[in-house]
């Protein structure tokens, strides 16, 4: 049998989701680019509606398609109809409420950030991996799907940040973010580059990508408890590491050092590289093929912290597959995740397909072999950071990004961090 790859995508042109379904942004780890698609149909409340195939996936439009040979083989092996749809925007709040309404699929692939919302509204079940089946995947990985010690997640994927050097204005790998600061100046003053270092910062600030800093300037976003996990109740912003961290902010900023800049967003970062008008950039393997394809001389780095203070800690995104708690076929979606999907063959199909360094560790070991960029991204996730799951993370990311824009535009770093400290644990309810 044949499995289809059906594009049931929310909502299109003329017609607006209802506020129930989209009432917060998708969720997506914050470096998630991927385009909406067009429309073709949608159930109530905006969700798409469930095909009767045995085992229902729902997927984004860059994953879907690369999950159809690999379902179509789970599927033909165990005898089972499977269809992977693609919902192209809302995957998150369009998963919630349909698995709530009984309708849902039984397997959703997405940021592992999503995991304390979908915990919360009772939207995911707990994997039936065995220890030696975790002990295949890089331990910040499996950290990363794990919440209240259950493991909810089969992480295929992890991103998170490097850094970037245009290799005709900084030849050898930088021992600082200093030592890029100085070499990045210099050739702004020289006429070569326009821009130092392509941070995204924008209107509204990017706590993703300024997470580096603030952590090697002592920052933290939220304690642990005794298991490990992040606890909301200790929230960082406020306290001294992230007053020092703000500090360093501003001394970069339009108001100091010029470093920073409000002009450099998103939208932009890479493009200032990929032209060749920045000695350095901050971004993630979803930037390789661009940068590859620009022909500008190009090696990448981990990120390095400052002189004399702590290593920077990027965030670390981990893509994974979950099973639907209220999904029509728990027992499929168990062995779909748990072995369909647990293998060396499925994980480099994935990777080959979206580039993403993979969590397995023998997979990204025989990858990173071939591939020196993929190396320096896997080596590196050593040093990152898992993005907390936890539902307080929500009342993280406007505030403090608001907070970074505020202080790289000049606004008084230390009273800044302290008033977004005091408006994100009063979110939190502490």
């Amino acid at each position: 049998m044949r499995v289809k790859l059906r594009r049931a995508l929310v909502l299109g042109i003329g017609v607006t989701l209802l506020a129930s379904a989209c009432g917060s942004d998708d969720g997506e780890s914050a470096s998630e680019t991927s385009a909406p698609e067009a429309t073709e149909a949608a159930g109530e409340e905006g969700a798409p509606t469930r095909s009767d195939a045995d085992l229902v996936i729902w997927a984004d439009a860059t994953k879907g398609p690369v999950l159809e040979p690999i379902a179509d083989a789970f599927g033909e092996d165990n005898g089972i109809t499977v269809d992977v749809q693609v919902v192209s925007s809302d995957l998150q709040s369009n998963f919630v409420t349909a698995d709530a309404a009984g309708n849902g699929p039984d397997v959703v692939v997405g940021a592992h950030d999503w995991i304390g919302n979908l915990v919360q509204n009772g939207s995911i079940a707990p994997l039936q991996l065995s220890a030696d089946q975790l002990s295949a995947y890089n331990p910040k990985a499996v950290e990363s799907v794990t919440y209240n010690g259950q493991v909810y997640g089969l992480p295929y994927g992890v991103e998170g940040l490097a850094l970037y050097r245009n290799t005709d204005v900084a030849p050898d790998e930088v021992a600082s973010l200093d030592e890029a600061i100085s070499i990045g100046q210099a050739a702004v003053d020289e006429g070569t580059v326009e821009v130092a270092i392509s941070l995204p910062v924008g209107d509204n600030g990017d706590a993703y990508h300024m997470h580096p800093i603030y952590t090697s300037m002592g920052g933290y976003l939220f304690g642990t408890d005794a298991e490990g996990g992040y606890d909301p109740t200790d929230l960082g912003v406020g306290q001294q590491g992230s007053l020092d961290a703000a500090q360093k902010i501003y001394d970069l900023g339009e108001a100091g050092e010029g470093v920073l800049s409000r002009s450099v967003s998103v939208d932009n970062n890479i493009a200032l590289f990929t032209d060749g008008n920045a000695a350095f950039l901050v971004s993630g393997p979803w930037a390789l093929n661009d940068v590859q394809a620009s022909g500008v001389p190009y090696a990448v780095q981990a990120f390095p912290g400052f002189d004399g203070q702590d290593p920077a800690a990027p965030f670390m995104g981990a893509q994974s597959f979950m099973v639907a708690a209220n999904g029509a076929n728990q027992a499929f979606a168990q062995e779909f995740a748990t072995n369909g999907m647990n293998n060396e063959e499925a994980m480099t199909e994935l990777f080959e397909a979206t580039k993403l360094p993979p969590s397995m560790t023998s997979v990204a070991e025989a990858i990173a072999a071939d591939n020196p960029d993929i190396a320096v991204f896997a080596e590196a996730a050593e040093a990152f950071q898992p993005m907390p799951a936890i539902p307080a993370m929500s009342a993280v990311w406007e505030p403090l990004g608001q907070a970074y824009a505020a202080i790289v535009g000049g606004a008084d770093p230390t009273e800044t961090m302290t008033q977004t400290g005091d408006t994100i644990n009063a979110a939190i309810g502490n």
